[in-house]
């Protein structure tokens, strides 16, 4: 009597399975870096316990927290300038001392962005740059 088998076995692979799992662990990663954002960090620059003290700071820039700029050079009284004239005036100082420091004494409320136009023309014209912050006690 011959029998005859009426399930074959076959040798395949399932990829509908595999393909789930992929697309699951995909969705995890792109959600779990959705919600880890480095925007998240509050900080405030305006302390620091550290001190450095520079030997030549020639010109003093200091943005008040309405957004006003002044400058003062050696030890005289702050005189105020307009945004689009500093950068002017800073390279002029530069050409006339290329050794100097400026810093930088901004107020912890104004836009960052004041800070950042500040650092630009120094990176622009190579300036050494220092940023005064406060001691923390």
């Amino acid at each position: 009597m011959a029998l005859k088998r009426r399930n074959r076995v076959e040798a395949t692979f399932a990829m509908s399975s595999m393909t789930d799992l992929i697309f699951l662990l995909l969705l995890f990663f792109v959600m779990a870096s959705t919600m880890s954002s480095p925007n998240d960090i509050k900080i405030n620059l305006p302390q620091a316990k550290a001190r450095t003290n520079t030997k030549q700071v020639v010109a003093k820039v200091s943005i008040d927290n309405l957004g006003n700029y002044f400058v003062a050079v050696g030890k005289q009284k702050p005189q105020p300038i307009e945004q689009e004239a500093l950068e002017g005036y800073l390279s002029g100082l530069q050409q006339q001392d290329s050794a100097m420091y400026i810093a930088l004494h901004a107020d912890q409320d104004i836009a960052y962005k004041e800070v950042v136009y500040v650092l630009d023309i120094a990176n622009q014209h190579k300036m050494k740059m220092v940023l005064a912050t406060k001691n923390a006690k």
